[in-house]
């Protein structure tokens, strides 16, 4: 069985949903529309892999460093003593993909950036928005073969990806390829929305998984299982 990077949060109990956590040198898709939650889900799995000694690298379009910090303050995922630990590694590029400037080849720059992949699990939220203007179906299996690469290292690499952003041509390979393929769905109830975790794929699961699980997001506490989303 492979070793496991685990995201154990007694808090949430997150992990006995998701085999524990994932594989050492697992390639992880996370998809979703727009505002589905995929953040929200790599803020808590994040924190989960520190809290359990692993080291972690997080590339960001949707947060500069202080919006992160701040957004995880708010959560109650304190992360500054790992910043300054140098456990975790926070990259934002949002503000050099913003609209005033359109950057090229940020895919070339992704694989050649050495230090990304110093640290055990690397997240790219969202890697989708961050290589959109730069990639296609050959550049797409050139950069899973660098992932695979990595991955024959132990090195775990989590992509979020925005649902529609890239064309399907690209999007297919990836999904064919992931070890671990997750979903964020949402849905209207009575007025609310309701988020939830699909497990499309999980492969060599340590532990059981449940298929669907529903959560939600609250000030000061995090992530919360939420029995009542899911049918």
């Amino acid at each position: 069985m492979p070793e496991l990077y685990k995201i154990e949060l007694e808090r949430d109990g997150l992990h006995r949903n998701l085999g524990g956590g994932f594989p050492k040198g697992a390639i992880v898709l996370v998809v979703g529309k727009y505002g589905a939650g995929k953040s929200a889900v790599s803020q808590r799995l994040i924190y989960g892999f520190l809290k359990n000694g692993h080291s972690a690298t997080m590339v960001s379009t949707e947060f500069t460093t202080k919006a992160f910090l701040d957004q995880m303050k708010s959560l109650d995922y304190n992360v500054v003593n790992y910043l300054l630990n140098r456990e975790l590694l926070f990259i934002p590029v949002y503000p050099l993909i913003g609209k005033a400037i359109s950057r090229q080849d940020f895919l070339s720059r992704v694989m050649n950036s050495k230090q990304l992949y110093e640290r055990d699990i690397v997240f790219f939220d969202t890697f989708s928005s961050l290589v959109k203007n730069d990639i296609d179906e050959e550049r797409v299996l050139n950069a899973l073969a660098f992932f695979k690469k990595l991955a024959g290292m132990n090195k775990t690499i989590v992509m979020c990806l925005e649902d529609g952003e890239l064309p399907q041509a690209v999007t297919a390979p990836l999904m064919a390829d992931a070890d671990i393929f997750l979903t964020i769905k949402t849905t209207i109830i009575e007025g609310t929305t309701a988020r939830s975790i699909l497990v499309n794929r999980y492969v060599q699961s340590m532990m059981p998984i449940v298929e669907v699980t529903g959560f939600r997001i609250e000030p000061k506490v995090g992530f919360i299982i939420d029995i009542t989303t899911v049918a």
